[in-house]
């Protein structure tokens, strides 16, 4: 490896623990989601007003997107187009959450309104990091 190869080596492995980081935290805060939408559904249906009918199927999903996630961020290789995917699910669910909440579709409560907007915040920001720590060199 020679000197001048070494600063560009450097930032690629920052760039991959990045991404992996990344990876990993959205992996555990969507898999809390749909334990939570699964496990607690009514009580969560009182307080966010979205009906425990649609938080099960959406925890489901939410447990399986968590898993796939977390073993895209497990291999030898992070494979790029897997982490667009991810990014790319992540822009269409947190813009989705924005005109859930916009729309009211469901009758969310203040709270859940306030919930799924935060919700949307976070995903956004997950699918803005893995985007940009995915970039080629």
């Amino acid at each position: 490896m020679t000197a001048e190869s070494m600063p560009a080596r450097v930032a690629a492995l920052q760039r991959e623990t990045l991404l992996r980081l990344v990876l990993k935290l959205d992996a555990v805060v969507t898999g809390v989601n749909g334990v939570a939408y699964l496990a607690a559904a009514e009580p969560l249906e009182d307080l966010l007003g979205v009906s425990a009918g649609l938080m099960r199927p959406v925890g489901a999903f939410l447990l399986l997107f968590a898993a796939a996630v977390w073993v895209v961020s497990t291999r030898h290789v992070v494979p790029r187009v897997a982490v667009l995917a991810i990014a790319t699910a992540n822009a269409v669910w947190a813009l989705g959450s924005l005109v859930f909440a916009a729309a009211g579709a469901s009758s969310p409560s203040t709270v859940g309104t306030v919930w799924v907007l935060l919700q949307a915040l976070v995903v956004g920001g997950f699918a803005a990091l893995q985007a940009l720590a995915s970039r080629p060199e």
